[in-house]
């Protein structure tokens, strides 16, 4: 930020009462939030990411007709900067900043949109492409039809990777002139329902947290050719859950020793180690409220939005273990995300 202070940028489901867009500080010594300003400029922004310069904040609009919106965050609260933009797809859940393009993933309407980001971070009125992706899973109902829950660039910056529940695959595109064209798919296991995919800063790895299975996928990850092959899968809980366990946040460390994975049917997060191609379960630890959705880290510090608590809780991480311990939280109705700044 222009002035130097550390900020958390928080979604919520304004139709389940959230209060938009929060803004927090952060504090470097302890991790802690505190409560700065909220805005509602469009419904739902449900997943938030920041431009490179950390100047501009982008925010889906989680509706049936779809949307993405740019925010000017050089104060204590975001400034619309420009008219919210149509994705030309349904239920966007997702959104990542790629060669000059906003990428959204589209739940409801299984695609993938890139708008056009001007030079000032500003969006361009429509979007330049949308891939749609077709197939299914053997879950039903959870996969009649291809659902893109994640797109993010790839380490390199040469892809961009959309991870669809539906289809249990992931998808490895290029951008040219504003055109997203599909380079390669790789399947995962039939009927997972992969949700997140979260990089390996340092070596050639993926994690895929699956949510129709309380695993992740540990993948290969091949930059020069833009291919991921699967390799291991590991559980997520210590045994087989009561009830449909519905794993959803998922982040490697900064330092590539461990992966956190949230689980919203248990309440937990999960410590995983990184052990060459493979992850080792370490424990489980509360989320700290209810229904976590997902995870931010940074500095040695695990940020959770905790959808039905409405809280956002922060942890501190032993360097040694991995293992989160609670710090505290702040009252975010429905919160859905967390972009640190």
């Amino acid at each position: 930020m222009a002035d130097g202070r550390r900020r958390a940028f928080i979604g919520s489901f304004t139709a389940a009462g959230g209060p938009g867009i929060v803004t927090a500080q952060v504090d470097a010594a302890s991790g802690a939030l505190t409560v700065l300003s909220s805005v509602k400029a469009v419904p739902d922004p449900s997943y938030l990411a920041l431009a490179p310069d950390g100047e501009t904040l982008y925010a889906v609009s989680e509706t049936a007709e779809g949307a993405v919106a740019a925010y000017r965050v050089g104060g204590d609260a975001p400034e619309p900067a420009g008219r919210p933009v149509p994705v030309d797809g349904s239920g966007p859940t997702h959104l990542s900043v790629f060669a000059g393009h906003v990428l959204t993933a589209n739940y409801g309407s299984g695609s993938v949109t890139a708008v056009p980001v001007r030079p000032d971070g500003t969006l361009a009125r429509s979007a330049s492409g949308v891939l749609r992706h077709s197939g299914a899973g053997p879950h039903t109902p959870r996969q009649q039809g291809p659902h893109a829950h994640q797109v993010q660039p790839d380490p390199s910056g040469r892809w961009a990777v959309s991870v669809d529940l539906g289809t249990d695959s992931v998808r490895v595109c290029t951008l040219t002139d504003g055109a997203l064209t599909l380079h390669r798919e790789s399947p995962l296991r039939p009927g997972s329902g992969p949700r997140h995919l979260a990089f390996h800063p340092a070596a050639p790895y993926a994690y895929v947290v699956n949510e129709l299975s309380p695993s992740v996928t540990v993948c290969r990850w091949d930059a020069a050719e833009g291919m991921l092959k699967p390799l291991s899968e590991t559980p997520v809980l210590p045994g087989a859950p009561a009830r449909d366990a519905y794993p959803s946040g998922i982040v490697a460390s900064p330092d590539g020793r461990f992966v956190w994975t949230a689980t919203r049917g248990e309440d937990v997060l999960s410590v995983l180690a990184v052990r060459g191609e493979e992850l080792r379960l370490v424990t489980t630890v509360p989320c700290g409220g209810h229904w976590p959705r997902a995870l931010a880290a940074s500095d040695g510090f695990l940020y959770v939005a905790n959808e039905r608590s409405g809280d956002v809780t922060w942890f501190a991480v032993d360097p040694a273990t991995g293992i989160p311990r609670r710090g505290g939280s702040i009252r975010v109705t429905s919160a859905s995300c967390v972009a640190l700044g």
